[in-house]
């Protein structure tokens, strides 16, 4: 499914009387006028709200004698809800965009010249710092906490601050007096 039929379906099942319906027909096939009885709408109403289902493909129909009766499209109803959540969105590469150009002003607005101007409160901004500075660490290395600090002193005076934090936030690991790039 689009995004755009998944807004249909959800805007759909959104509506009480459009639930009832659906209900209703789950136990059994039906023509609009026993909907409309069986659930105190009028008849015009229950037909609005079949046509919308029907758009979704939620409700199909079929002429049976002198009515058109009304049947749930149960392999519709066979979707894992979780299954559309975890599906990628249509957006993501926009989304991704935002996020990229984000994280750059960010970057551009904390450092000058290769060199922290001040750390960031906000945890988000000081991820994307932390994570600028990570980047001086090389993987499947270990490093001394004076070498660390070393490398944190390029980027900020405060390397004790930026250490603890590079820790706390999970980029570098520490045991016994030694640190690496996770």
């Amino acid at each position: 499914m689009t995004d755009l039929e998944l807004v249909g379906l959800f805007k759909c099942l959104a509506d009480k009387s459009r639930l009832q319906i659906l209900q209703s027909l789950a136990k059994e096939d039906m023509y609009v006028e026993r909907l409309a009885e069986r659930l105190a709408l009028s008849a015009s109403t229950v037909s609005f709200h079949l046509k919308k289902l029907q758009e979704i493909g939620a409700v199909t129909s079929y002429r049976t004698q002198y009515y058109t009766m009304y049947a749930l499209c149960k392999p519709f109803f066979d979707i894992n809800l979780l299954d559309i959540l975890c599906k990628p969105s249509e957006d993501a590469d926009i989304q991704s965009q935002r996020e990229n150009q984000y994280r750059q002003k960010v970057i551009d607005t904390c450092f000058n010249l290769g060199r922290l101007k001040s750390l960031p409160t906000q945890l988000k901004k000081r991820k994307i710092v932390l994570e600028v500075i990570s980047g001086a660490f090389a993987y499947n290395k270990l490093y001394s906490e004076r070498e660390v600090n070393i490398i944190i002193a390029d980027y900020y005076d405060d390397f004790c601050t930026i250490r603890r934090d590079l820790v706390e936030f999970g980029l570098l690991s520490r045991k016994d007096g030694m640190y690496w790039r996770n």
